[in-house]
């Protein structure tokens, strides 16, 4: 900081005007605010904040206001976009603005002008610790300048002004120096010899003072990059220019806030893989936490910069290989006993426990070199533990890293310790099955986990695997940052209905309802993946508190993370709990069609509409000579049409009554077969009816699909097309963005981790610029492009703010892409590849090259390869 005069207290109690000054375009209605730390601008408070006033300076608006503040004077501050009543519509991203008055301007009587930039969340990535910490972390070492320099120019009165100069630029080589350079003499001529060098004050940013003659305004610049070796790097873009208002004679003083240096973006690439399949020589059965040690040495080796695994949390369900899904928590804080290395237990292995650990690694390696035996790994580690637990416990849970470790989480770990006592004593994870303990509480939970019941050794015996899980994650984690590696999790949109978190906070959760995806090109029938629905409301009382928890745990080992489905903080699609399917499904939050809306259209059958269309001629399509047999067990005959029986009215419902019939040989035919069918009828409607609030509706996906719609008369059939096109398009978008920017800015206030969101399916038009706002990495998959004219994205056309990748975890490799469909490989070949010539059979080196080849090579932030199969590190 320079120093730019001398203080007194007599002198403290005088006033400086500062003015406030930054260009935003807003949309009708709206202002902008700016509001601060200090009762002047509000405390805090946007209600009351200092309201900016607009006016035009050639394209742009520019938003400006005034406030006298005491000359010693400092704050925080930042700028919202507000209605007329002064709600928060947005906010700026990145950190707090800091202002301290300089010594100059405690004479009083002064005006500072604060010219600032808009902050958006990509303005914000450097300080996320995926660069903070890892990539750009060689700029923490800089030193910073704190010596005190006096402006050796004088300030005329009315002749010249006081500019500050403030640029981010946190990617800075050693031996590397800021400049700013221009049109004026005292910023060089253009020359970076001559021109204004910057120093380091921290957090990336550089600035410097300078005194300019009124008559250079108004002045253009541009901030450079210049090394010792004489290699200078000027910002892209267009030329900066600050110009004045030189009818004013009294002194001008303008601190400049120029957001970032404007250079070409930092890109880097990675590799996506499931934590079961990082192998080594030394695992037992399945890739472990330790394991990505091994990992990260390749990835240096290879020029890769980030690691990007599937969830890790603990799955343990059922007991059985079911749980090997990763998307279906046991619980949101617990990690996966499957990734324990079991040698590192202890120090002091009995020969016993490792000639068991031998013998078990000998049989699980020779059988499944490609895959994991689930049960038999799992089995297999938690005897070893329980064995190494039982000769240590004293030694462990006495030792200071414990105690920390267990004082830091046990509000999540003494939960997740009854559950897993409780689950494996009544047999299941359906907490509604376990009598007096099926309604979680505090006191409860205290008598279970107490040093007085005989099975406190069962539930210190949960917290001992989750502490070695946490230890050696935590190392492999530390490992990682050390080797300029990104470790980025995988944050799930659900957790399981029998889980945790659901039976310890059963109201944030609608658990009569499930989660899934509308029907699209992959599935016509939809995804139903279970999950209950967030109750948002009663999430919102606490701000968020559980989803802040679960992000801040996440913190702790990852420096990214990728949010599952983040289309479901915008809206989900939402099921009840009697579905199998995922296509008669509604979205939570929207606006219904009210029974007077469509009654004001003509529209009156709604028994018709939302009823099962079921006539006769149907069943003897689908199920021919055997329809009679159908009918008579599955349905009763009314009027003109046929409905479900009450005992098969669901899909879960026919599927249970399938499987009777299955078993007493009743079935003319397979049973997924008239099941299929079965659930094609029971889907055979229009409009979905609210089973909260009977007058609204839900129009059915792809409802010109179905024979109901199509025996609809023409106006009946004109009005819902209309109706369907607006609820789905059009009707929501507000409510969806405002939704999304209550709940994401809650998830990227929790840490400091680098977010990406998984941004694929059915996108609303406001998801886009929301993530835009918030600084949140969308993805992109080549072969699931987000343009619905095209059949294949084209990299070289993505945006920065992505990431580009070929495949994903849950899509077909690469190769077997290329293999599975013959009329797509030359589509594929003529439309991208700009050949004419036939394609190769088989994914040819010159096919896998080309297309990894655009990816890298694409403007995406993050290009990310997934390895979808094991890989065994022989380091």
């Amino acid at each position: 900081m320079a120093n730019l005069g001398s203080s007194s207290a007599t002198k403290s109690m005088k006033s400086v005007k500062l003015k406030f000054r930054i260009p935003y375009f807003t949309e009708w209605g709206q202002r902008l605010l700016v509001c601060g730390s200090e009762p002047t601008l509000g405390s805090w408070n946007v209600k009351k904040g200092l309201l900016l006033s607009p006016f035009h300076q050639g394209d742009e608006l520019i938003w400006t206001g005034t406030v006298a503040v005491p000359c010693c004077f400092s704050c925080e501050y930042s700028y919202y976009v507000v209605d007329d009543a002064k709600n928060v519509l947005r906010w700026e991203m990145g950190n707090k603005r800091k202002l301290i008055l300089p010594p100059l301007l405690q004479e009083g009587g002064q005006t500072l002008e604060l010219h600032d930039l808009w902050q958006t969340g990509g303005d914000a990535l450097p300080f996320r610790s995926a660069f903070k910490d890892v990539i750009f972390c060689k700029s923490s070492t800089l030193n910073i300048d704190r010596q005190e320099v006096i402006l050796q120019d004088k300030l005329d009165q009315g002749e010249s002004v006081l500019v500050r100069f403030k640029i981010c630029c946190p990617n800075v080589e050693e031996g590397t120096s800021v400049y700013v350079i221009g049109s004026s003499t005292k910023l060089g001529n253009w020359k970076v010899q001559d021109g204004l060098k910057l120093q380091y004050t921290g957090e990336y940013i550089w600035e410097a003072y300078c005194v300019i003659p009124k008559s250079d305004f108004p002045i253009k610049y541009k901030y450079c990059k210049y090394g010792k070796n004489g290699c200078l790097s000027l910002e892209i873009g267009s030329t900066r220019e600050l110009s004045i208002d030189s009818s004013k004679s009294q002194l001008q003083y303008i601190f400049l806030s120029d957001g970032m240096l404007r250079e070409m973006p930092w890109r880097g690439a990675g590799v996506a893989i499931p934590m079961f399949s990082v192998r080594s020589e030394v695992d037992l059965g399945v890739g472990e936490f330790l394991d990505l040690k091994l990992l990260v040495d390749w990835a240096v080796e290879s020029g890769f910069h980030l690691v990007q695994l599937l969830p890790i949390n603990d799955t343990s369900v059922h007991g059985m290989w079911w749980d090997s899904y990763p998307y279906s928590s046991l619980s949101v804080f617990a990690l996966h006993p499957l990734y324990l290395r079991v040698q590192a237990l202890s120090e002091n292995m009995p020969e016993d426990i490792k000639n068991e650990i031998r013998n078990a690694k000998e049989c699980l390696d020779g059988k499944y070199m490609q895959d994991v035996d689930y049960e038999a790994t799992m089995a297999t580690k938690l005897s070893v533990a329980k064995k190494v637990f039982m000769q240590e416990r004293d030694l462990i849970l006495d030792s200071s890293s414990f105690h920390k470790f267990f004082s830091a989480n046990e509000d999540w770990l003494k939960p997740y310790a009854a559950f897993c006592f409780l689950r494996d004593f009544f047999e299941t994870s359906d907490h509604s099955q376990w009598g007096r303990f099926s309604n979680y509480s505090k006191d409860k939970l205290e008598k279970l986990v107490s040093k007085d019941t005989s099975h406190y050794d069962t539930i210190c015996f949960h917290y001992y695997v989750q502490f070695h899980l946490h230890s050696q994650l935590s190392e492999a984690a530390a490992y990682a940052r050390a080797k300029g590696v990104i470790l980025k999790g995988d944050l799930p949109i659900g957790v399981d209905r029998n889980s945790v978190d659901t039976w310890v906070y059963p109201n944030l959760f609608r658990m009569n309802t499930s989660t899934g995806a509308p029907p699209d090109c992959f599935d016509k029938n939809g995804q139903n993946w279970g999950f209950p629905t967030y109750n948002w409301e009663e999430m919102s009382k606490d701000n968020y508190a559980w989803w802040r928890a679960r992000l801040t745990q996440m913190g702790k080992y990852f420096t990214a993370y990728r949010i599952d489905h983040i289309l479901g903080f915008f809206r989900i699609w939402e099921l009840p709990d009697h579905a199998m399917t995922g296509l008669i499904g509604k979205f939570r939050p929207s606006i219904p069609l009210s029974q007077e809306e469509l009654e004001r259209e003509g529209i009156w059958d709604f028994d018709r509409l939302t009823r099962p269309y079921v006539q006769k001629e149907f069943l003897q399509q689908k199920f021919g000579d055997s329809w009679t047999l159908i009918a008579a067990n599955f349905l009763n005959e009314y009027l003109d049409r046929y409905e479900f029986k009450e005992d098969c009215n669901t899909e879960k419902k026919i599927a249970a009554k399938l499987k009777s019939c299955a078993e007493k040989s009743l079935l003319p035919e397979s049973e997924d077969k008239i099941r299929h069918d079965l659930f094609d009828l029971l889907k055979n409607i229009v409009l979905i009816r609210d089973p909260e609030h009977a007058r609204n509706f839900y129009p059915r996906f792809n409802l010109e699909d179905t024979s109901s719609f199509r025996d609809l008369d023409d106006h009946s059939k004109n009005v819902l097309k209309r109706l369907y096109y607006d609820y789905y398009f059009h009707r929501q978008e507000k409510l969806w963005q405002q939704n999304a920017l209550k709940t994401l800015p809650v998830l990227l206030n929790s840490s400091d981790m680098l977010a990406c969101g998984e941004d694929l399916g059915l996108i609303p038009a406001c998801v886009h610029p929301v993530m835009q706002e918030l600084g949140l990495i969308g993805l992109r998959i080549q072969r699931m492009p987000s343009e619905p004219d095209l059949e294949f994205g084209n990299p070289s056309q993505y945006s920065y703010m992505t990431v580009c990748a070929p495949s994903c975890h849950d899509c077909s490799t690469l190769r077997a892409w290329w293999e599975e469909d013959e009329e797509r490989r030359h589509r594929f070949v003529y439309s991208v590849m700009g050949s004419d010539e036939l394609p190769p059979s088989q994914c040819v080196p010159d096919v896998a090259y080309f297309i990894i080849r655009q990816h890298v090579e694409a403007p995406s932030m993050w290009a990310i390869f997934p390895l979808q199969k094991c890989v065994k590190l022989w380091f």
